[in-house]
């Protein structure tokens, strides 16, 4: 749930863009200048309600500049669909990648909206077809619907899942290979790349998936964290009355924290790498 006016209390993320893009970044904004780390990925990337996300405490460890490229609730495709962003990407002398569910893109079931990608969009015929009797029409967001379908039948809905586990790899291949930089993938999940979840993020990828992104990529950095809904989970997080449902589900200080102790190391030998 979004406000436009929250409230007291509620944190500055200071938007701005970047080049030509259109998407809204977390500020203050960043020169491209010199030598820079981008950061790409979803609501814990950008850091929702957290004053200091990993980005940010990454480049004060390293003494080296790092630009939060993060969006809300994105998908592979916000980033493959915008052009400047990978320009800048190439740029960079390393792209942290935190990997996304492969729920929020577009495939061959269904189209979502190219810049908020959990928004659902509309059905192919494909799926159509396959669920004659569902109307689409009464869904909004990528995950709601494919609930409904996961409850209409599981036999089914196992044809979309490996559709989406299909095209996520696809579109990470295309993706990984466009950005002439090192990069490093995040894995930041409440489970592991072997347990098998429908439910929790990021949706439906597995270790087979990752594996198969593996040799295009400089490293993967594995983060399972404690989930969110717990009793410490807000400490420290900057939100307004209205919108602490929304930050008890999201993950806290502490595991940007952590995220941002495994990735120094990391980034620190790739900086410093010829």
């Amino acid at each position: 749930m979004a406000f436009e006016h929250p409230g007291d209390g509620a944190l500055d993320y200071l938007p701005c863009r970047y080049g030509k893009s259109r998407l809204l970044f977390r500020g203050p904004k960043k020169p491209l200048e010199g030598r820079f780390a981008v950061f790409f990925g979803g609501t814990e990337t950008y850091g929702k309600f957290i004053e200091y996300p990993f980005a940010d405490l990454v480049g004060d460890a390293l003494g080296f500049p790092t630009i939060n490229m993060g969006c809300v609730n994105a998908g592979i495709d916000v980033y493959t669909r915008d052009q400047p962003l990978t320009q800048i990407a190439s740029r960079a002398e390393v792209a942290v990648i935190q990997v996304l569910g492969a729920q929020n893109m577009s495939n061959r079931f269904y189209s979502v909206h190219p810049r908020r990608n959990d928004r659902f969009i509309g059905p192919s015929a494909l799926m159509q077809t396959i669920y004659r009797e569902v109307d689409f029409t009464e869904y909004a967001f990528t995950r709601h619907m494919l609930q409904a379908l996961q409850d209409h039948c599981e036999r089914r809905f196992g044809l979309v899942v490996e559709e989406l586990k299909a095209a996520w790899v696809a579109r990470m291949r295309s993706w990984m290979e466009a950005l002439e930089c090192r990069k490093v993938l995040l894995w930041l999940s409440e489970r592991t790349p072997e347990e098998e979840d429908h439910v929790l993020d990021p949706l439906f990828v597995d270790r087979r998936m990752l594996e198969q992104i593996r040799p295009l990529v400089d490293d993967i950095i594995e983060v399972v964290h404690m989930p969110a809904m717990n009793e410490f989970n807000t400490e420290g997080m900057v939100f307004s009355e209205l919108e602490a449902q929304a930050a008890r589900q999201t993950p806290g200080v502490s595991v940007h924290i952590e995220a941002a102790a495994a990735l120094v190391p990391v980034l620190e030998g790739l900086i410093e790498a010829p």
